[in-house]
């Protein structure tokens, strides 16, 4: 696969032609009709795929991507992450449109928001137009953009430059600067057989890339050994970690390799159907995916009879997410894909052994699969002959922020955040967040610290702050992002998140006095401790990194007094007082 260089104008039709009955499809399709998903086509959609009406109608509630009321013609929305987004370049547009943040203008023409990171952080500031991506935003494009939008020129006839995503790849290691024909792993699986091939995956030290690195060949043998009426491979394409993209980029270069991957897990465990979950950011390479998918096919790779094996027979499908950060857990991710909201699941039982449908399932991270379909052609000692004494093999980074080139890099495990930083060109640097909002903040003093699952282990996010950086509304901007993809499942994620988004609001706008900083550290705590899944568990960590490295930020914010409340009420009467002209003692608190 190339750069993608243009918008996905087939997208819908290709959608259609395969799992078009998901429900995820069927209501992106109602959303794209009539800008939002009406109340009457709801009870009809729900009898012709047989599901009940309430979870069809809490499924459009709860993915970011749907919506009750109608949206614009042109429905922009623009990042509000810290490195792919410019919430001032949103004012901006919404100013030069005639529309309020969040709002519908009155002629339906445009609607203008946030969003969170769309994983463009290498080439921001970035936005999604009618789910089309657009990079590297100026001030002249904002102004080409909203004539387009005036003009009501349809988004498929804009200038195809501006749709240009780049790879951006800056350094090249195990697995972006190795390839292989298509089909010899596969070749060299049938060869071995599954047995001595799992045996392989496992001595390779192959560890899940998505952030929790529990080991991939042991994820495959537990799997396979579970009983069930079938086995199921997931490729969990839903990246949605701030400053994480090297998925993308695995998606759009190697994409052959991915596939490659996941067709051997199915080799090796039995199973016979393989789905991608593709977060919906992501919906412009849908077409190139499904063209790849179509090669292989032809190419006896996939589909029945593999590489002339009666017995082996497999077959992927692509499923569209809808924008819910939460996907990106593993249980959640396989309850969107049984038509539900995406809310983790207790566990154990583990998917391994009741996944999708209640079947045992892999899910693995993009990155993790093709790395496994490496191992297969050149061996478990070329991958362990890499990294750190813990950590076998390489890592891809998404590295952006205050930087001379953001990109992806590859490094083997063991490599030093300096010797990062040094590559990349970033200069005075006051800190780095590795592995995005949910993973570890830290200070110049720890730049000698390596990377790899002994010591900083990362799902590929490398976000550096420079010297000018507010790192307070940095943190800020990561408690809102948690607040807002918070499912709700759970009491202590659903309403901690929120208090430790108020929190941080009030200490950053001044307003904030020791005692709020001591029951912020409380509540981080509580929501740590607490919390259901990996979201709520991680999500005070930038808080409490902040706190331990940087406690002087909070202290240049504090007023002079022992309390404030949050909510002022005296000036909440205000609008009252405006309306009755009042302005008496009685009128005040």
């Amino acid at each position: 696969m190339k750069p993608h260089n243009g918008p996905d104008t087939k997208s819908g039709s290709l959608l259609n032609q395969a799992n078009s009955d998901h429900l995820l499809h069927r209501l992106y399709d109602l959303q794209q009709q009539f800008q939002h998903i009406p109340q009457s086509a709801i009870g009809a959609l729900a009898k012709e795929l047989k599901l009940p009406i309430s979870q069809v109608e809490s499924v459009v509630d709860f993915y970011s991507f749907f919506h009750r009321t109608p949206r614009g013609r042109f429905d922009i929305l623009f990042s509000n992450c810290t490195s792919c987004g410019d919430t001032a370049m949103m004012h901006s547009m919404c100013e030069s449109l005639g529309v309020l943040p969040g709002e519908t203008r009155v002629d339906g023409a445009v609607s203008i928001d946030s969003t969170s990171c769309i994983g463009m952080c290498d080439q921001g500031p970035a936005m999604l137009v009618n789910g089309r991506t657009l990079t590297g935003l100026t001030e002249r494009r904002l102004e080409q953009i909203g004539e387009k939008v005036e003009l009501s020129t349809p988004v498929e006839q804009w200038p195809i430059e501006w749709f240009r995503v780049q790879d951006n790849v800056r350094k090249n290691g195990l697995l972006l600067g190795s390839s292989f024909d298509s089909g010899a792993g596969l070749q060299s699986a049938i060869h071995q057989g599954p047995e001595e091939l799992l045996d392989e995956v496992i001595k390779s030290g192959l560890r899940g890339r998505g952030g929790a690195g529990f080991s991939t060949g042991m994820k495959w043998k537990f799997c396979r050994e579970a009983t069930g009426d079938a086995h199921y491979v997931v490729c969990n394409a839903d990246e949605g970690e701030p400053g994480t993209f090297k998925d993308r980029i695995l998606l759009t270069s190697h994409a052959h390799t991915v596939f490659e991957g996941m067709t051997l897990c199915g080799y090796i465990i039995g199973a016979q159907k393989g789905y991608l979950y593709l977060r919906g950011e992501y919906r412009y390479l849908l077409d190139d995916l499904r063209a790849v998918l179509k090669r292989r096919h032809k190419a006896g790779l996939l589909g029945k009879g593999i590489m002339g094996q009666q017995d082996f027979n497999f077959d992927i499908e692509i499923i569209m997410g809808a924008g819910a950060y939460i996907c990106g857990e593993e249980s959640a991710l396989i309850e969107s894909m049984e038509q539900k909201n995406g809310v983790p699941r207790i566990r154990p039982p583990f998917p391994v052994t009741k996944g999708y449908l209640g079947q045992p399932t892999v899910v693995n991270n993009v990155e993790t699969l093709a790395a496994a379909a490496q191992i297969a052609v050149h061996g478990s000692a070329w991958f362990n002959g890499h990294g750190s004494d813990k950590s076998d093999g390489s890592k891809i980074l998404s590295i952006s922020g205050d930087c001379a080139t953001p990109g992806a890099y590859e490094y083997d495990f063991g490599v030093s955040i300096q010797r990062i930083l040094d590559d990349c060109g970033a200069e005075k640097v006051q800190a780095v967040q590795v592995g995005g909002p949910s993973g570890t903040l830290i200070a110049p003093d720890e730049f000698e610290r390596k990377l790899g699952f002994e010591d900083l282990a990362t799902g590929g996010s490398f976000m550096i702050f420079g010297q000018d950086r507010d790192l307070l509304e940095v943190v800020r901007n990561f408690t809102h992002f948690f607040a807002h993809e918070s499912c709700g499942f759970c009491t202590p994620c659903r309403v901690g998140t929120t208090l430790l988004r108020n929190g941080m609001d009030k200490i950053a706008s001044s307003h904030g006095t020791q005692y709020d900083v001591d029951e912020l550290r409380r509540m981080a705590a509580l929501v740590k401790r607490r919390s259901h899944c990996g979201l709520g568990q991680t999500a005070s960590n930038p808080i409490l990194d902040l706190l331990k490295r940087f406690s002087q930020l909070f202290e240049e914010r504090l007023i002079h007094s022992d309390f404030e409340p949050h909510f002022d009420l005296d000036k909440s009467l205000e609008e009252a007082r405006l309306l009755t002209h009042r302005d008496d003692a009685e009128a005040h608190l």
